[in-house]
């Protein structure tokens, strides 16, 4: 059993390498990912089919797309379906890793970040030292997109939120919190899966997009329940939108903050990241 960090006071990286490989939501492409153990501080992306290109460091203002997904623009190259990771890496503690990507989509999985987390687990973790230290918010920071919103508020420490409002009879309302700890991250929010509704199945894959989305990665719902239950939790729906949360405000580094978002989506989330680096 992995013994995980008993908070984010410490810098972590990976002990060793470990690779997955999936099919991308998206783009249906076979995807590969390698993790790799990283010294400098964040979350780098390289590439396994490219690697002449530098590694870069991950922060918010590469978002190009928050369509169902958080993509980056990092040069020429596209990189989609980046929070399942990102929120796997910070959740657990890691604070810094190379991802080295082969195809132009983080894989899915099952939908969730327990695979990932199973991946550090099999890598095992290695200490680095101290964390800095959050810069502590001035002031709140609040962003609104008509009826939702995602607010940032001073906190001793990270503790997160979130509701969501359907008016399917399977999801409604809904709304979980909890202090953040690498223990609650891998026990509360990282086996919640991603989720979709059966009748916006034809226009989405019609655009394009859910290429690679199954029933075995993705719940979906068809308005009064679920066509492949069970669920992992009553309200896993919530949890995995707070999952989503986590895995934008990845991109730049965990705040010392009370964060919540209603009605949130990718981009309120990675907005609320830009705002935290660079507060106006």
């Amino acid at each position: 059993m992995t013994i995980w960090p008993s908070d984010y006071s410490q810098a972590w990286t990976l002990a060793a390498p470990v690779e997955r490989s999936g099919v991308g939501l998206h783009s249906g492409a076979v995807a590969r990912l390698r993790l790799e153990p990283f010294e400098q501080p964040g979350y780098w992306v390289g590439w396994l089919d490219d690697p002449s290109l530098a590694p870069q460091r991950l922060h918010p203002g590469q978002v190009c797309e928050t369509q169902l997904c958080t993509a980056l623009q990092l040069d020429q190259r596209r990189l989609a379906t980046v929070e399942h990771l990102l929120a796997a890496l910070a959740g657990v503690g890691i604070s810094s890793a190379l991802l080295l990507v082969d195809g132009p989509e983080i894989p899915l999985l099952d939908g969730s970040a327990q695979p990932w987390v199973e991946a550090i687990a099999e890598a095992g973790l290695t200490a680095l030292g101290q964390r800095p230290a959050p810069a502590p918010l001035a002031a709140p920071i609040t962003l609104q997109q008509g009826q939702s919103f995602a607010t940032a508020l001073p906190g001793d420490r990270l503790r997160l939120g979130a509701a969501i409002e359907f008016p399917q009879a399977a999801i409604g309302r809904q709304l979980f919190s909890l202090d953040l700890t690498p223990e609650a991250f891998v026990r509360e929010i990282a086996p919640a899966r991603t989720f979709g509704f059966k009748q916006q199945v034809e226009q989405l894959l019609a655009a394009g997009l859910i290429k690679g989305g199954a029933l075995d990665n993705a719940l979906v719902c068809d308005g009064e329940g679920w066509l492949n239950p069970p669920l992992r939790f009553a309200d896993e729906p919530v949890r995995h939108k707070l999952l989503d949360l986590l895995g934008d405000l990845a991109l730049a580094g965990l705040p010392q903050a009370q964060v919540f978002a209603f009605r949130g989506s990718h981009g309120l989330h990675t907005a609320l990241a830009a705002a935290l680096v660079s507060p106006s």
